[in-house]
């Protein structure tokens, strides 16, 4: 299903914030907004040639809103794709007398058919680089055997493996995909290679199929066979058969996953693999909001164990995670704890500690980046000892914290400062447009929003004193930033009636007599206006919804 188009991609006229109405706002709510705007920006209400000019821009731009708003057809589109959509190449060709539903379908397909044309141009690269790093010189020293040798003074570091592997996607027409993978591994001196094809099918919205070809230096040729079939709205299955030819003859495989929606969040597996270490593996996985939990069980030649993994998912703008998992089997007992954290828009970090018996102590380090994964397995001692899971522990949290005060930071603010200044030069023209037509409507209000003020005053009303819209810097750690604010007074005072002020839950940009100071940064609006002759305050931010007045927004003079 085609996804409505991201902000940046909508003009940046928002219809329902320029009338100040919300977004389910009924038919009838929609007219009252634009009553009262035409009211207001009446070009025949002004004799003056300059505020004419102004006001019938105005108008005309408010009547253009309310014509999409109150047709119901043009509604639905602008709703899904915003005013672009209604430029949309395809529009011409959708009946008028179509439901609102059937439009949305329409324009779906429509934008699937762009999709489909950009295909060609399209791949969807995905990487791994492994690097295994054997550490356990630091731990695990024999001075007895290298004391007669020169420069044993130093621990010795190797690597002892390391594996790589690479594919691309190419997507031939909407439901069938070539895939081309690679990989090539070597350890302790020895390696070998191997490249895939596989051909993906998408059959219908159930299910796909995909056949896949192999060959290799240390393994024959791999002919493969993987089927997918929802088999009820809860419940799916998937096979893979597989044929491998080596010079010791034909060994066939073949692994089938049943699985089930138990709830919401939780899934049942049953897995059952026959040929090479086959097993029967079964799985409860539990993924939530907050938390991700896994139980498994697996009886198999020659591996079996169970396992219990858990992960609190912390609601953080860096996506903080913090992981731990037990796993005991006949080979031995691992326990593995550790964290991952979002570093930039599209890197993850993360480190995990692994103490298992026999296999001793490692460090795992794994950085994804956008669709490549670099991971750095250090084995640090092949025994249980407690300097080797301290420093195994703490190590990366001081590295971690380092890096990220003296130059992750940096650079992020850095980066930012960047993007801004790039957005700010790419909407220039466009803001300087916004702030003459905010200016003139604020020339347009003077007369209406005088008449409001006596109005008000005669009734002991609401009165906006002071409005300011922008950013405002309150912290302390940041007075290195400028207050970038406009006065918005007078645009507030226009829309009170019968002493209150609603405000929807939109960029608050939009307003008539607004224009957006600070493009990208967070911005807010700070109102202080009299009630029955008592002063109140609130500050609200950008797209939240206001209400005055308010008691809790009362002014205590008391003290």
């Amino acid at each position: 299903m085609a996804t409505a188009l991201s902000e940046e991609e909508l003009d940046n006229e928002d219809y329902y914030s320029l009338l100040n109405v919300r977004r389910e706002a009924a038919s009838e709510e929609l007219k009252a907004a634009y009553r009262r705007l035409c009211m207001l920006y009446h070009p025949d209400k002004h004799r003056d040639p300059e505020l004419k000019s102004q006001a019938e821009r105005l108008f005309n731009l408010v009547h253009q809103a309310y014509e999409v708003l109150s047709d119901p057809q043009t509604r639905a589109i602008y709703d899904i794709y915003g005013k672009r959509g209604l430029e949309m190449e395809g529009w011409e060709v959708v009946e008028r007398r179509r439901t609102p539903a059937e439009i949305r379908e329409e324009f779906e397909r429509l934008q699937r058919e762009r999709e489909e044309r950009r295909l060609q141009q399209r791949t969807n690269p995905k990487g791994t680089i492994s690097v295994g790093i054997d550490a356990t010189d630091l731990f695990d020293r024999y001075e007895e055997e290298y004391e007669d040798v020169s420069g044993s003074g130093f621990p010795q570091i190797e690597i002892n493996k390391m594996h790589i592997s690479q594919s691309i996607e190419a997507p031939l027409t909407a439901t069938d995909t070539a895939i081309l993978s690679g990989s090539l591994s070597t350890q302790n001196g020895n390696g070998g290679g191997s490249i895939n094809f596989a051909l993906r099918r998408v059959t219908s919205a159930k299910g796909w199929g995909e056949l896949e070809f192999g060959a290799g230096d240390l393994q024959g040729p791999l002919f493969g066979l993987k089927l997918f079939r929802n088999l009820t709205p809860r419940c799916f299955v998937t096979t893979n058969c597989a044929l491998q030819f080596s010079s010791r003859g034909i060994r066939p495989g073949l692994t089938t996953v049943l699985a089930r929606n138990l709830d919401k969040n939780t899934v049942g597996y049953l897995q059952w693999r026959w040929g090479i270490q086959s097993a029967m593996n079964t799985s409860i996985v539990r993924d939530t909001k907050t938390s991700h939990l896994t139980v498994a069980l697996q009886l198999g030649i020659p591996h079996s164990f169970a396992l219990i993994s858990y992960q609190h998912k912390f609601q953080d703008d860096d996506q903080t995670r913090v992981k731990g998992s037990l796993k005991a089997g006949f080979f031995g007992t691992v326990v593995e704890y550790g964290a991952e954290r979002k570093i930039s828009r599209h890197s993850v970090l993360g480190a995990a500690v692994s103490i298992g018996v026999p296999q001793g102590v490692s460090l795992k380090v794994k950085l994804n980046r956008a669709s490549q994964t670099y991971f750095f397995p250090i084995h640090l001692t092949d025994q249980l000892l407690p300097s080797a899971v301290f420093y195994a522990t703490v190590g990366p949290l001081v590295v971690y914290f380092a890096m990220h005060r003296l130059i992750i930071k940096p650079y992020l603010r850095a980066q930012k400062e960047r993007e801004l200044e790039k957005q700010r030069e790419n909407t220039a023209t466009d803001i300087l447009q916004k702030k003459q037509e905010a200016e003139a409507a604020v020339r347009l209000m003077q007369e209406s929003v005088r008449r409001i003020i006596e109005a008000e005053e005669s009734r002991m009303g609401l009165i906006i004193v002071n409005a300011w819209y922008g950013k405002f810097v309150n912290d302390k750690s940041r007075k290195s930033e400028k207050v970038k604010v406009i006065d918005v007074t007078v645009p507030l005072q226009c829309l009170v009636k019968d002493s209150k002020l609603i405000l929807t839950e939109a960029s608050k940009a939009g307003l008539p007599g607004f224009y957006d100071p600070c493009v990208g940064e967070e911005k807010s609006l700070k109102v202080l206006y009299q009630f029955r002759g008592v002063l109140h305050q609130v500050m609200a931010l950008d797209s939240e919804a206001l209400r005055i007045p308010k008691q809790s927004h009362r002014i205590d003079t008391d003290g």
